[in-house]
């Protein structure tokens, strides 16, 4: 811990820096154009042990409780809602998995912000913050990955 914060002080913080990493990120890679998620990189790309996404079913009845997550692709203008598929033109479905890419990078950049907490928490309280990114944030990744 570098800042010494009242608890107060430190809850407050807190709720802003979640607050404004995500709407940053999100904003962030908003502007990115979409064609630079047509491909996937080393973090997006599929993996063997999701079997096209019946890991996530399997494991986490992922189809149960996707629908009840937030969606959020339109929340900034010309944005791209990934609730319903919307179309099945080939381009429709591509920029469809784009925007999964998009998304996933999105939460996966928020997850990994965790530890910045840990320069206004005490270790605990900190650690609960890094757990929160994780419990957050993975259930978005793994709808992003099982929907492509």
């Amino acid at each position: 811990m570098i800042l010494h914060l009242s608890d107060a002080a430190t809850v407050g913080v807190s709720i802003v820096a979640w607050l404004a990493i995500g709407l940053t990120s999100g904003f962030v890679y908003h502007r990115l154009p979409a064609d630079r998620f047509a491909h996937d990189n080393a973090v997006t790309r599929a993996r063997p042990f999701e079997a096209n996404g019946a890991f996530y079913q399997r494991r986490f009845r992922i189809r149960s409780w996707k629908n009840r997550l937030p969606e959020a692709g339109d929340f900034f203008a010309d944005g791209f809602s990934k609730r319903h598929l919307g179309g099945r033109s080939e381009a429709h479905l591509n920029r469809f998995v784009a925007e999964t890419r998009r998304a996933e990078l999105v939460h996966w950049t928020n997850l990994c912000a965790g530890p910045w907490f840990l320069i206004w928490c005490e270790p605990l309280v900190g650690a609960l913050m890094v757990l929160f990114g994780v419990v957050a944030h993975l259930p978005f990744i793994a709808v992003q990955r099982f929907n492509r």
